[in-house]
């Protein structure tokens, strides 16, 4: 599978956006911790400050691999009593 990636990015940036990627996609295989989600994420939004960078990137990452990037994180911060993210 292609990760969206930019070669502007040091080794240990892309090693955090794909973590962040295969969290996402941990959501769909069976869950992934609420928490920790949510911590790639906003080492994701430190890698990746601009909103539409961040859109382009989004959905990318979901035509490769069949997920929501925006809706797995909309969930996650909505529902604040959940520890697993499961979609």
């Amino acid at each position: 599978m292609n990760m969206p990636i930019s070669l502007d990015w040091s080794k240990e940036e892309v090693i955090d956006v794909m973590a962040f990627f295969q969290a996402v996609e941990d959501a769909y295989s069976g869950g992934v911790e609420r928490a920790k989600l949510l911590s790639l994420y906003r080492r994701f939004k430190e890698v990746v400050p601009s909103k539409s960078e961040e859109k382009q990137l989004f959905k990318q990452y979901d035509q490769e691999a069949g997920v929501s990037c925006y809706h797995t994180l909309k969930k996650a911060r909505e529902d604040e009593q959940a520890q697993k993210i499961r979609m």
